[in-house]
C-alpha cells in the first residue's frame, strides 16, 4: 500500500532532531517509525541512504531533514544550499536507484515552506507562480524541483511553531500567515499520508496575523506594527504567507 500509512509500512523520518521531528516521534502516531540520528544517517551521504532505504524495506520517508532559520540560511548560504538542495536531491536519488532494483514503492512527505511563494498580498494557491523573498525559501523551490521528479511524492508547504518557543515579547499585528503549531501540523501530516493523495499541497490554518497567533499561548506579549519587526532583521520577513486551504479541506 503507497497511497496511505498502513500496519505493514516502515517509514523513515530524516530531521528527528528538529522541532517537527520531534513532534512526530513524540506522537506516535507512525508506528513502525526509524529516525537514526543525523550522524547514523546524514543526508548528504546518498551511498548511506540507499543502503538503509533497503536493509529496513523503507517504503515511506518523512523527509523534515533541512537548516531551517531564515537567519541562519542567509548568513550562509553555501551551508544551506547543501543541506537543503543537495540533500534533497541526495534522498530523491537513493529512492530513485531502490525503486530500479526493488518492486518496493517508495514515497516522499517532503517539508516545504510558504517561503516559496513572495508572500506579499496572501491566499497562495498550489498553482501559484512561485517567487521566494530570502534564501531559504529559494532552496525549498529548488529542492521541490527534485522530489517532484518521483512517480510518488508529497510536498506539503507550511509554516509552523513551537508554542513552547515562543521566546519574543513583541508580535505584528499586520504580519500574516497561516502559521500552525507544530502538534496540529503532525496531526494533519499523519491524516493527509492516510489518504490516496499525490502532489503539492499547502497545510495551515485560516488567515491570522502573528499577534493573534501567539497570545493565545504568551499572554503577555505586546501587540506592534511590522515595521518594529521589519527593522530588528537585516533580511525580508512576510507580509501576508497567507494560504489558501481550499484543497487541503476538501482532501480531509
Amino acid at each position: 500500500m503507497i497511497a496511505g500509512v498502513c500496519l505493514k509500512d516502515n517509514i523513515l523520518l530524516l530531521g528527528g532532531s528538529g522541532t517537527l521531528g520531534k513532534a512526530i516521534i513524540k506522537s506516535k502516531l507512525f508506528k513502525k517509525l526509524k529516525y537514526p540520528s543525523k550522524k547514523k544517517l546524514n543526508i548528504l551521504n546518498q551511498a548511506k541512504i540507499e543502503n538503509f532505504i533497503k536493509k529496513n524495506n523503507i517504503n515511506i520517508i518523512l523527509h523534515c531533514a533541512a537548516l531551517a532559520r531564515v537567519k541562519e540560511c542567509e548568513k550562509n548560504k553555501k551551508k544551506a544550499f547543501k543541506v537543503n538542495v543537495i540533500g534533497t536531491k541526495n534522498v530523491v536519488n537513493a529512492v530513485l536507484n531502490c525503486s530500479k532494483f526493488s518492486k518496493q514503492k517508495i514515497k516522499i512527505l517532503f517539508i516545504s515552506s510558504d517561503g516559496v511563494y513572495p508572500s506579499t498580498k496572501g491566499n497562495y494557491k498550489e498553482t501559484d507562480k512561485l517567487k521566494s523573498y530570502n534564501y531559504y525559501g529559494l532552496t525549498k523551490i529548488k529542492a521541490e524541483k527534485f522530489v517532484r521528479k518521483l512517480k510518488y511524492f508529497i510536498i506539503i508547504r507550511t509554516r509552523f511553531f513551537d508554542k513552547k518557543k515562543i521566546k519574543f515579547k513583541y508580535s505584528a499585528t499586520n504580519i500574516f500567515t497561516s502559521s500552525l503549531e507544530v502538534n496540529k501540523l503532525v496531526n494533519y501530516i499523519y491524516k493527509i499520508q492516510k489518504k490516496n493523495f499525490n502532489g503539492i499541497l499547502n497545510i495551515g490554518r485560516n488567515k491570522i496575523s502573528d499577534y493573534d497567533n501567539y497570545k493565545k499561548y504568551i499572554k503577555n506579549i505586546k501587540p506592534c506594527d511590522r515595521k518594529k519587526i521589519f527593522s530588528q532583521v537585516n533580511f525580508k520577513l512576510a507580509i501576508d504567507a497567507s494560504l489558501n486551504l481550499n484543497k487541503f479541506k476538501k482532501i480531509l
